[in-house]
């Protein structure tokens, strides 16, 4: 009798299992909402080899020589990492594989934890190499593992693009046993794999032809998917999540085609599809991809002119974009939820940070992590936050456009995670170039944002085994900063005497505000605070934005449930009139 095992798991989980069940051997990837999962639910499987690299191209790097070197690979990133991995990943497809090469890419439609919204399905498309979308975690699974099979079939690397949604929901998986693929064998072959000009216009011949039979290849996929419903006059052209939404909103009352290889597109089955009907619609979040290939077919479809290019759809959004139904008015609420704006945890050490900056009217140049939220009031001291390590390169320009006196009330702030990823190249730039900006590098013991990752400054691995930690003073002074402090953010005085010192240097410094997450499971405080009868009420601590602390009846109190005794506003108290009780 066979047993069939199945599990309920999330789609970045299921993704793990299929790379899993289909033989990879290395998976490298850098931490970022809403792929972090899969990476670490790999970790799960003693047979892989797993790392957390410095940033996603150093990740796409070594899954591509994993692959050379005969073994199937994987690297997985969000929307914008892929940006940071692209100088790779394109010239990737020109290489080729030896062992199967999958990139794992989750978009995040409506922004839950990105600055910005991409279609990373313009980068299969820039890249010409295939890629498929799953709509569930089953073929999560499924499609990863086809994933490799393609990849070694038509040797190219393939995409798999998630979203937060499939990402981070949950649905049955099959589990099956481990391939045991072994190493494809390597030989020396310059003319695949050396990218000089003279091999890589050769190579491209190879690209145009192999997208060619991939176009042939998906025309005749069972990734592609037809569903005739009787009597239907409309049909619905989707993929991996608005396929779910779309069912739930409209039912049997339509056809759809569903497409799991969403580059290269199957044109012919999409003619046929839209010729058995009077109207068809194209329903994709974010960017019109399919609907424009469609209109490029010469079809007359419906797409965005009805359905909008910001955020996640509802099936809400659907049935009144396609039936004309409206259901905004089927729930009430009794009364209006409040807000719940994001905000720093109690404890959290870069509250102490940014306390200081705001106090002393500077100039911040922001980056991506948790210190994000420094942008908010009452803090409100970050003044720009474009991507991972520009808070340097950004803070080097300002300067240099507005004068020496300028870069004195300037500085940038970025976590120690994301000076590894990409801060390092922007401090040389300044050192190099005569700049005399001033650093603050977080270092918070973590990469927090993303859910506790180590990284090259922690001194673990992602199987938490002790290596080797890079030492940030030793580090920001061999590139050239022969200013380097460290410094505690919670000890407030100090920590305003250090910034008031290095913003006046006319050279670069660099300051370590060093302090740990006030999560990591090592860090113990004791206790909460309490206010006693000193208080004058003048609300100074109100200015931390600590949300255990709040103002009732015109009075501040604190809420022990919520503090952890960290005492960055015993620190901050004018009047001592807080005070800490373990």
């Amino acid at each position: 009798m066979v047993i069939i095992m199945k599990k309920l798991l999330l789609g970045n989980a299921a993704v793990a299992r299929g790379a899993y069940e289909a033989g990879v051997r290395v998976v490298a990837s850098y931490p970022g909402t809403p792929s972090t999962e899969i990476t670490e639910s790999i970790v799960s499987y003693p047979e892989v080899y797993a790392e957390w690299s410095p940033n996603e191209k150093v990740a796409a790097e070594v899954a591509i020589g994993a692959s050379i070197a005969g073994a199937r690979s994987m690297s997985c990133m969000k929307h914008v990492g892929l940006n940071v991995m692209a100088d790779p990943v394109f010239t990737s497809t020109y290489t080729g594989v030896n062992g199967g090469l999958v990139f794992c890419v989750a978009d995040d439609p409506g922004m839950h934890s990105s600055q910005n919204e991409q279609d990373s399905r313009h980068y299969a498309i820039a890249a010409k190499i295939p890629m498929l979308e799953p709509s569930d975690s089953s073929e999560c699974k499924e499609f990863t593992k086809l994933a490799f099979d393609i990849s070694e079939k038509f040797d190219t690397p393939v995409f798999i693009r998630l979203s937060t949604r499939i990402s981070h929901s949950q649905s049955l998986v099959e589990l099956n046993d481990r391939e045991n693929d072994e190493l494809k064998p390597y030989e020396k072959n310059a003319a695949k794999y050396v990218m000089m000009p003279g091999n890589a216009i050769k190579r491209h011949v190879d690209v145009e032809k192999r997208l060619v039979d991939l176009k042939e290849y998906s025309e005749n996929s069972s990734l592609n998917i037809t569903e005739i419903n009787d009597g239907t006059e409309i049909g619905v052209i989707t993929s991996g999540t608005t396929y779910l939404y779309a069912h739930e909103a409209l039912g049997n009352s339509v056809s759809y085609l569903k497409i799991g290889m969403v580059n290269p597109l199957p044109q012919s089955t999409i003619v046929d599809f839209c010729k058995k009907f009077k109207k068809v619609y194209v329903i994709e979040e974010l960017d019109p991809v399919i609907e424009t290939q469609c209109r490029a077919y010469g079809l007359d479809i419906i797409g965005k002119e009805v359905f909008t290019l910001l955020g996640e759809y509802t099936p809400a959004l659907i049935k009144k974009a396609v039936l004309g139904v409206d259901l905004s008015d089927d729930v009430t609420v009794g009364e209006q939820l409040p807000a719940r704006p994001p905000v720093m945890c109690a404890g959290c050490p870069h509250r102490g940070t940014f306390y200081v900056l705001k106090k002393l009217g500077l100039t911040v140049s922001g980056d991506i992590g948790c210190y994000t939220l420094g942008a908010v009031a009452p803090l409100a001291s970050v003044d720009s936050t474009i991507c991972m390590g520009a808070s340097v390169s950004a803070a080097h320009g300002m300067a240099k456009a507005r004068g020496s006196e300028f870069n004195k009330k300037l500085v940038s702030v970025i976590g120690d995670s994301t000076f590894m990823h990409s801060g390092i190249t922007g401090l040389s730039d300044i050192v190099y170039n005569k700049g005399a900006n001033t650093v603050i590098i977080l270092d918070n013991s973590i990469t927090g944002m993303t859910g506790h990752q180590d990284n090259p400054t922690t001194g673990y691995t992602i199987r938490g085994e002790e290596t080797k930690q890079v030492n940030l003073i030793a580090l920001a002074k061999a590139l050239g900063v022969e200013h380097v402090v460290v410094a505690d953010p919670f000890d407030v005085k100090e920590f305003e005497k250090v910034v008031k010192e290095e913003t006046e240097r006319n050279e670069p410094s660099v300051i370590i505000a060093q302090r740990p997450c006030a999560l990591l499971k090592r860090v113990k405080y004791q206790g909460h605070c309490r206010i006693t009868d000193n208080c004058k009420n003048c609300k100074m601590c109100m200015k931390l934005g600590c949300p255990a602390i709040s103002v009732k009846d015109d009075k501040v109190i604190i809420d022990n449930t919520q503090c952890n005794g960290c005492g960055l506003c015993v620190n901050v108290c004018p009047f001592h009139a807080i005070v800490k009780e373990d």
